[in-house]
This record gives structure tokens, sequence and C-alpha cells, in this order.
């Protein structure tokens, strides 16, 4: 390891001067602080595609660029003072170091040699969630219970399985009692077979042993343009959508279990956090009304703000999961208006979007529903979905994402558990619905051309489809290693590019995907235990996201994030 500390005024000095590329350095104003060097292992072969990350602790902010092919990297950052620095790379133990940046003409040169993981044991602990969670002896005949897909489908809906904090080990009596919680939140009530027999899966799968899986991480030149940027959203239980407000540009990050928004300004860093006030509700929410226990055993949650959208009128629509109504955020005043009930029997409103004349559609789980929003008049219209057709072992079908057509002004949306998607006219209400093109269709969105893409969770796809002729394009999503099939959560289209970024759950990694190239580039994520959960775009074209895994806790480092992407970095 070598390193160089100095500042722009020692290069007339005679001290050893740190020389960039032109290419490396064209891109950075000429006030930043500046970090690079090289990555090798011990043989002196360069180290592509390592995270570098530097870390304001004090602060919660972060910022990462990635190694090149020949192992090169440059950080040019507006952070200085007294810093983190870490270095990751697959298959390499990390490196960290305190450093300290003084202004911002400081430049840091530091060349690293990383040390190889040795032991199996070593290895296994590196690896994402994914590839511990293929260590369960799943069913192999499709028409089983607990194939992989279908364990996919159901128990990784929420969460992670296979990372530090869900794979401890432990007897099947121990995980028949998660097993029948999480049953009963999807309306499996009562001890079953099928519940004892999925916690012998757990018991035997979960066995303390390393994994044998040595997935495979392939390097993509766009890894070298690409900044990620991360704000700590403190006290937070379940940061889930964040989105960028057209008028101001500030991120709005919905927290379902701590109750409130996050506020969160991209250029300073800086974030707010205004709860939700009680507005009459009680703890526990709807289900204390009801008499039905709160999910996840969260009785200090009152509203559950879980999804969020911008009405024309710039107030902020959000979906309260445990309040049964549409809370109203106003980012003028920085305040929470009275919140919007939702009539009968609507106790989990979902994902929410709105149309091109101001109308908000929005799923709602349990009862099967989508309902439609008239924010000038506040009239509500719940339009009742076809019969279920659960296809794993829960009664629940999980009506889930919701998308406006960009072609004709329909409202699609797709029944997670179901594995079929459907359309309503806007105008008529009626109601179509047909089998999903790809197995678990979770989140969906409409590019500017009427082209609807959605993702398949149970199967690791992307699909396109063209709703004017509905034919249909499958994508597999990369696959590091033989049947380690990756967990698509979300998705949505760049406005200035038309690339699909997809939220993933399971590999540590966020995707985009290149519609007229069909290439996939997949970028690793800062921390471990990543799960991201729905995709907004910033003016300058950041792909940002929360990452949040339940409990909060699974995540490295503890707290939830607001992250951002920029993939034009060094262009």
């Amino acid at each position: 390891m070598s390193e160089t500390v100095m500042s722009a005024k020692s290069c007339a000095t005679g001290l050893k001067v740190v020389v960039l590329s032109a290419a490396m350095t064209s891109a950075f104003p000429i006030s930043a602080a500046v970090i690079s060097g090289e990555l090798s292992d011990s043989k002196g072969d360069p180290i592509a595609g390592a995270l570098v990350r530097l870390s304001d602790i004090q602060r919660g902010v972060s910022e990462s660029v990635y190694s090149d092919a020949k192992g090169r990297y440059v950080l040019e950052t507006a952070l200085d003072g007294e810093l983190r620095l870490r270095f990751r790379a697959h298959y390499f133990a990390d490196y960290e170091e305190q450093v300290v940046l003084d202004g911002a003409d400081a430049w840091l040169r530091k060349n690293l040699s990383m040390e190889t993981l040795n032991t199996d044991r070593e290895i296994s602990e590196s690896l994402a969630a994914s590839y511990h969670f293929n260590e369960l002896p799943f069913d192999t005949e499709e028409e089983q219970p607990f194939t992989r897909d279908k364990f996919q489908l159901e128990c990784l809906s929420c969460h992670q399985l296979g990372n530090p904090f869900t794979r401890t080990v432990r007897p099947a009596d121990s995980w028949q009692q998660s097993v029948r919680r999480m049953h009963a939140y999807m309306g499996a009530v009562g001890i079953t077979e099928k519940d004892e027999r999925r916690a012998e899966i757990f018991a035997e799968g979960f066995n303390g042993e390393p994994t044998e899986m040595r997935p495979e991480f392939p390097y993509n030149q766009a890894l070298v343009n690409t900044k990620v940027y991360e704000f700590q959203l403190p006290g937070s239980g379940v940061p889930h959508d964040a989105y960028v407000h057209s008028g101001n540009g500030l991120v709005y990050t919905v927290d379902q279990f701590s109750d409130g928004m996050f506020v969160t300004d991209l250029n300073s860093g800086e974030t707010e956090f205004v709860p939700h006030p009680e507005q009459g509700m009680p703890l526990g929410g709807i289900f204390t009304v009801l008499g039905i226990p709160p999910a996840m055993n969260k009785v200090n949650v009152r509203h559950g703000p879980h999804s969020l959208a911008e009405g024309q009128d710039g107030k902020l629509y959000v979906t309260n999961s445990y309040s049964a109504s549409i809370g109203v955020f106003n980012p003028e005043t920085n305040l929470w208006e009275q919140k919007i009930p939702l009539p009968g029997n609507a106790p989990y409103p979902h994902t929410i979007r709105v149309d091109n004349d101001g109308i908000l559609w929005f799923s709602v789980v349990g009862t099967e529903q989508i309902g439609r929003l008239d924010p000038t008049t506040g009239d509500i219209t719940l339009i009742q979905l076809p019969e279920p057709r659960p296809v794993a072992i829960t009664p629940a079908v999980l009506t889930y994402g919701v998308a406006v057509s960009s072609h004709d002004g329909s409202i699609w949306y797709s029944r997670l558990w179901g594995n079929r998607i459907g359309r309503i006219d806007a105008k008529t209400l009626e109601v179509t619905e047909i089998e999903s093109p790809v197995f678990g269709p979770r989140r969906l969105r409409f590019s500017e051309d009427g082209i609807l893409w959605q993702t398949g969770y149970g199967h690791g796809q992307l699909a396109r489809i063209d709703t004017k002729t509905m034919q249909v394009k499958v994508y597999d999503m990369p696959e590091f290693a033989p049947d380690a099939r990756p967990g698509p959560y979300s998705l949505n289209i760049a406005p200035k590019t038309g690339d699909v970024w997809i939220n993933e759950t399971m590999t540590d990694h966020i995707y985009r995907f290149d519609p007229v190239a069909e290439e996939f580039i997949a970028y690793p994520a800062p921390l471990r235990g990543t799960y991201t959960r729905d995709v907004t775009f910033s003016e300058k074209g950041w792909a940002c996201m929360t990452n949040n895994p339940i409990p909060v806790q699974a995540l490295e480092e503890f707290t939830g994030v607001l992250m951002c992407l920029d993939p034009n970095y060094r262009d």
C-alpha cells in the first residue's frame, strides 16, 4: 500500500505530484478534493469493479465509485474533514481506514494490494443472501408447493432470506413460530403440514455450514462512469418509496414503520423527518380498530405510509397502509394535511400512481381492489377485481403494482401471488385480466412509447409488453451462479434515456437495462443486505431509491438509506 497526501498548492514545491490522465480528470470541478489510486491483488493483477467508498460518519453521507478494468479509480468529492475510506471487491477482504481531506483542494493518492479471501467461511460470509437462500432443499417438481420460485415469491416479498440476520441456525420448532406468523399475515391460519414442512426446510438448509456457491460477477465498463451517493435516514424503520418532487427537486421518502416523511436535499445532503400526526388513529392503526393484531407486530404504527405520488396540485398523496386512508403531504408547508379515509373495506392501500387528468389510482392488498381518487372532489371509487387465484400455499394474491398507460390512459395492475395482470378502462372502469407473462408480477411501469415493463419476481425476469398488439418479450436477468435467480422488485424508466432501472432484493446489486442494445448492467451496491424498493429520478438523471430490508438492522450499518446512482459521473 502506498499513500500520498497533498494540496493543490504543493504542486510547485517539489513534492511527489499525483498525475491524473486528462480522461480521468476532465469532468471534475477544480474546487473538488480528489482521491485516486490503483487496486491489485497479491500478484499485482488489477482488480476491476471494486467499490471505493468515502463516508462522513457524523453526517451519515457516503460517496462511492468503481475501479476500472486496470484497477484504477478516481473519486472527486466535496466531503472534507475526518472521513472513512473503504475498499470492497468480490472475493477480497474489505480494507478501510480513516483519512483527512483538508478542504476542496486536497489530493490523496492511495494504491492498495487487496488480500484474497481464502477460507470457505470467509468467502461464504462475503456473499449476498441469494447464495445462502439457494442452500435450502427446495422441492424439484413444478407442481410441488415448495419449489424455489414459489418460495421466492412468498417468503422474500418483504425481506431477504439468507442474510446473516435470517439464516441463523434454529431447530424446526423455532422456525415454525416464524412460519405461522408470516402465513397468518396472508390469511393462512392454523397449524398445517405445510407450515411444518416449510420450517423443516429452513432448519435443514440454514445449518451454519458455509455455502459452496461461487458466483461470477462480470465487469462492465459502465461502472467506471458511475458514482453512488448514500444519505442515511436516521431513526428510520422501513423507509419505503422515495419520490423526487418535480417542483423543488427534494426527495420525499415515506417511512412505513416510523410513521412519517423523510425530506432529503440532494445538494446539501441534509435530511429532516416530518412525523405523521395522529389524526385520531390509535397505535396499530385500523388493525387495532378492527381487533386484528398489527402487521409485523409494530404496535407503534398508526398510519404506515407506504407509497406516494405527486398530484397536479404539487401535493404528495400517500397510501397509509395502517389507517386505511390516503395521506396528503404539502411540500410548500412541509406539513401533513388531513388524511382522506377510504370507504368500505379497504384496510391496506399499497401502491399509488397519478394519471394525466390528475386522478389517483391505488391498489388495495387483502381485499383485492383498485381504488380511484379524484383529489379535487375527494370522491373515491373502489373497483373489485376478479376472484383471486393464488399460485402458492397462502390464500392471498397481493394486488400490488399500478401503472398508467402512456398509450391510452388505461390503468394496469399486477397480482403478485396470483400471477395475473389486468387492465382497467379509466372511463368505464371495465376490468380485463390475463395471465402474467412472467412468474410473480410485482411492480410495473409504462415508458413514453407506450410499452409496459414488468418485473417477474419469482423467476428473476423482465417483461416487455406492447399493449397495442399484446406482443411480449421476456428477458432473463443476469444470473451470477446457476439457479440463483435475482428478485426484481420494482422498476422505472429514465425519462432522458429510456433505460429501465430495476430494484432487486437478494444479490446486493442494482440493475439497468438498455432496451435498444437489450443488455443489462449490474451495479454492486455499497452495503451488504441491500433491499431496494422503488426508483425515482432527479433532474440530473440520478436513479434514486431507498435501501431498507426488514428489519432495518439486517442492512449493514443498521440504518435505512436513500441511495442515488449517477450513471454519468465521468461523462
